[in-house]
């Protein structure tokens, strides 16, 4: 069984890991909708797929849910289409003031897509547990990786976002776009090409 401070580097390299980039790449388009200002939204929405990525990781361990890999790197790159596609329909904001749609739609597509992308790592958590019957330590010190790494990839975003604002004015809306027809491509790429191995 893995140490705690092991727990936490797989689940922050579960997240920072560039030669697996559906995570970041769905995080990014994510957060395309949103502005500066609405950093706190963000967070509750990235917090989300945290919550849904870990029951996934709890039911696969105690052997409750189980779906194919094959299947899962079907669903994984869908879920980046699906988010870009809704923010490429999404009508622009009239303010950042309330707990709007956009944050609640957001909201439930990042806790169910959580659910999809805890599957592609179920495998390597039950290999972390080992014998282990108690899974909560692992889990918790896993979910503190993967929210750490999470937050790093949203304040990269904002950051990037930032300063095209300031040095080319770059408008939200066309942001929004670059990023969620950026992910659109890509997922669909990678989609595709995993429709084909299937």
């Amino acid at each position: 069984m893995f140490g705690f401070w092991d727990s936490v580097k797989m689940g922050w390299n579960h997240i920072i890991d560039f030669g697996a980039y559906d995570h970041i790449l769905f995080i990014t388009v994510l957060c395309a909708l949103f502005q500066i200002q609405e950093w706190k939204k963000v967070l509750t929405i990235i917090t989300a797929f945290t919550i849904g990525h870990s029951a996934t990781l709890a039911l696969s361990a105690l052997d409750i849910i189980f779906i194919p890999a094959k299947i899962v790197e079907i669903l994984i790159p869908a879920t980046i289409v699906i988010t870009a596609i809704t923010n490429l329909i999404a009508k622009q904001s009239d303010g950042i003031k309330t707990f709007d749609k956009k944050v609640f739609k957001n909201y439930i597509i990042a806790l169910c897509f959580g659910f999809i992308h805890g599957m592609g790592f179920a495998n390597n958590f039950k290999f972390m547990l080992g014998n282990s019957v108690n899974i909560v330590k692992q889990l918790f010190a896993f979910n503190i990786g993967i929210e750490f790494g999470q937050l790093v990839v949203v304040l990269v975003i904002m950051l990037l976002y930032f300063l095209l604002i300031k040095i080319f004015n770059v408008k939200h809306r066309d942001w929004t776009l670059f990023l969620s027809g950026a992910g659109f491509g890509v997922g669909g790429v990678l989609l595709i090409s995993n429709i084909l191995d299937f």
